[in-house]
């Protein structure tokens, strides 16, 4: 039976990425979709990256843009250097394309402008790394690096009253508009979660695999969950984007 994935925040964590494939039991009839985020942190961006592509050639896949790769990209091409972003991980992606091969640059290069800002499916599920503003949905917002920016629709969804119905004239309308929607972006370690956290129709996969959390994969039907080890026991000669 074909199944449907979704894959949290990744940030370089490779060996993550492949221990949550493994222990979900992935096939190659599956569909797999990323909710970006794939670089800046841990120290095989390069690696990641790499197996993304090679996978989208084996089974489908949708990338999502995060804004980690709208960063890192801005440095690959133009060399724009941003104190900030590399406090934020960006230092790890940096180090690990100065040793990439002109070829592989080329290639994720042209990975990162062709990421998706969105993905909605036939069941009205929306898959953004983010959120969006605007009330009428994605297709109206102006700013499209909302998609990958945006923290106040999880922050709306945490605040709404979840005895609230949905008919109710005070029920958000951004939360009216999908069945579902599937963020990253906003670990949910901040607050103290270790696995994906649900409020209203709003998942949040990015279980801080960024920092001392776990990378996650959920199938998007029956909610279940795999996770991987905390990425600092992988890595443990590293910080991600630790900083203390």
């Amino acid at each position: 039976m074909q199944k449907t994935y979704v894959i949290g925040d990744i940030h370089g964590g490779f060996k993550a990425l492949i221990q949550v494939l493994e222990r979900a039991g992935v096939s190659s009839s599956d569909t797999l979709i990323f909710l970006g985020d794939y670089v800046d942190g841990w120290s095989q961006p390069v690696e990641v990256v790499d197996f993304l592509i090679n996978l989208s050639n084996k089974q489908p896949c949708y990338f999502i843009q995060g804004n980690h790769e709208e960063l890192l990209l801005q440095w690959l091409k133009n060399q724009k250097d941003n104190p900030l972003w590399r406090q934020h991980g960006g230092e790890s992606s940096i180090k690990a394309y100065q040793d990439a091969s002109d070829a592989t640059r080329q290639k994720h290069i042209k990975f990162f402008e062709n990421l998706q800002p969105y993905y909605l499916d036939e069941q009205k599920r929306l898959f953004v790394h983010a959120g969006f503003s605007n009330l009428k949905g994605v297709d109206y917002e102006y700013f499209t690096n909302f998609f990958w920016w945006d923290r106040t629709l999880w922050e709306l969804a945490l605040a709404t009253d979840k005895q609230l119905s949905v008919s109710e004239s005070a029920y958000p309308a951004r939360l009216k508009i999908y069945h579902e929607i599937f963020i990253g972006h906003t670990p949910t370690t901040h607050f103290g979660e270790t696995v994906p956290m649900n409020r209203q129709n709003v998942w949040n996969i990015d279980t801080g695999a960024a920092f001392d959390g776990k990378l996650t994969i959920m199938d998007v039907n029956s909610k279940q969950l795999w996770q991987s080890d905390c990425l600092q026991d992988l890595y443990p000669d590293e910080k991600g984007r630790n900083t203390g």
